[in-house]
């Protein structure tokens, strides 16, 4: 069992995020816990990299000293499975919002999906969905798009190591994508259906490993929480 000195010099924990939680949940979960099982004021606590509610999996979460590392953590390659759901989009480019058009999929083959899926392996310079927390001009890119107004969103770098098409369920496209540090899988979800000159939307994410740690290896916080403080 942890000490209350183990937390404050430092621990790594790999926690496995729900579906429906926020990042922010998640380490408010893990902080409440720890500070109610050692009767601490505060504690520092922080993640190494973002999960949307909608996605599952590893987040890397540092208390004490070990908040130094969040920079290097989330600089590490990381790797997704999920599913990608062609003939249709949605403007976020994953459910959060409604479907705004649809598609059909009588031309698609395998061939044609996994090609496209070619194109966007490698250095490839990506389109951020307006629906996310980058800032343009000191304001949050969302909060543009729940206004209705449009502004130009400039590409990125960003680095795609793997673009696996797992399986095939048409309209559903099950993936493994090991990519750096900055790429929305959203985005690429949205790329897909472009090339094949089609709709695609992200249906499912689940991220499986940050660097060398994996989400085989994590605990649900709620578990963590039940376990520190039984």
């Amino acid at each position: 069992m942890k000490t209350k000195e183990d937390f404050l010099n430092g621990q790594l924990l790999l926690i496995d995020k729900p579906l429906g939680w926020s990042s922010f949940q998640a380490v408010n979960k893990l902080k409440w816990a720890i500070r109610k099982k050692f009767q601490l004021k505060k504690i520092k606590i922080g993640h190494a990299g973002t999960l949307d509610p909608l996605a599952t999996g590893l987040l890397l979460v540092c208390t004490g000293k070990y908040t130094k590392t969040i920079n290097e953590l989330q600089g590490q390659i990381k790797e997704y499975t999920g599913t990608i759901t062609l003939g249709a989009t949605t403007p976020s480019y994953d459910l959060e919002t409604h479907i705004d058009k649809t598609f059909s999929l009588d031309s698609i083959t395998e061939e044609m999906i996994k090609n496209a899926a070619l194109q966007l392996t490698g250095d490839i310079e990506q389109r951020p969905p307006i629906f996310s927390a980058l800032k343009k001009d000191g304001k949050r890119l969302y909060e543009y798009a729940r206004e209705g107004k449009e502004i130009e969103i400039k590409k990125r770098s960003v680095t795609v190591s793997s673009f696996e098409i797992v399986n095939l369920e048409l309209p559903e496209v099950h993936f493994r994508i090991v990519c750096s540090k900055g790429t929305y899988i959203r985005s690429l979800a949205h790329d897909l259906g472009q090339l094949l000159e089609n709709g695609g939307y992200l249906s499912k994410l689940r991220r499986t490993k940050i660097g060398g740690y994996s989400v085989d290896n994590a605990i649900d916080p709620i578990k963590f929480a039940d376990e520190l403080l039984s």
